[in-house]
């Protein structure tokens, strides 16, 4: 069995409010597999996977209070080849377990914007979903397991169905485990109101 990547430990301690230190530092971790490398920023702190060693990274002048994200820090983190994707936050709460009140949903949804993005970016995703929207649960960055959602009526106001669609999603994970999204800053309206009264919210960027 793979071991999972050091990042994963990062995530997890984070859904369960224990995070790095806020020093200013940086920690240099080894890359994801496929040669995926990120710069995540937490309160104070950046974790970074890359195939960089940590000297080269270092000498990039990189600190933990935002230079993590900086446009030019992250080109000389992908190299001339390399693609940069969109920075989104973290977001963080923990499966309900009990009985799942979503149906898994069949080639029906395989088509969906949504599933197509997930399948782009994820593995092992499966869809659920009614007549409110659906919710994707994959295996995403580092290993974690995250959660997107998609309302099919997101412009007819608010009637609740995104925080009863989430709150539904969460019977699907068993009690207690972390469950991540990554989320756009566009998308704050939609996504603060949604997500479970009482969790943990922002865990990285």
């Amino acid at each position: 069995m793979t071991e999972p990547h050091p990042l994963l430990a990062c995530f997890t301690e984070a859904a369960h409010g224990r995070f790095p230190p806020c020093d200013g530092g940086v920690t240099v971790l080894p890359p994801l597999p496929g040669g995926l490398e990120a710069s995540v920023a937490f309160t104070g702190h950046a974790v970074f996977a890359t195939a960089l060693n940590a000297a080269d990274v270092h000498a990039l002048g990189p600190d933990g209070f935002g230079a993590s994200l900086a446009p030019d820090f992250l080109r000389h983190l992908a190299g001339p080849e390399g693609a940069i994707g969109v920075t989104d936050a973290t977001l963080t709460t923990r499966g309900t377990g009990g009985t799942p009140r979503l149906a898994e949903l069949g080639d029906e949804a395989h088509d969906h914007p949504r599933v197509l993005h997930a399948r782009a970016l994820r593995t092992g995703i499966k869809v659920y979903g009614d007549e409110r929207g659906l919710i994707t649960l994959a295996v995403g960055l580092a290993g974690r397991r995250e959660l997107s959602i998609e309302l099919h009526a997101p412009h007819h106001g608010s009637q609740g169905h995104g925080r009863g669609l989430l709150a539904d999603a969460l019977t699907l994970v068993p009690a207690g485990e972390p469950l991540f999204a990554a989320v756009s800053p566009g998308n704050a309206a939609p996504s603060a109101p949604s997500w479970p009264a009482g969790s943990p919210r922002s865990a990285a960027k």
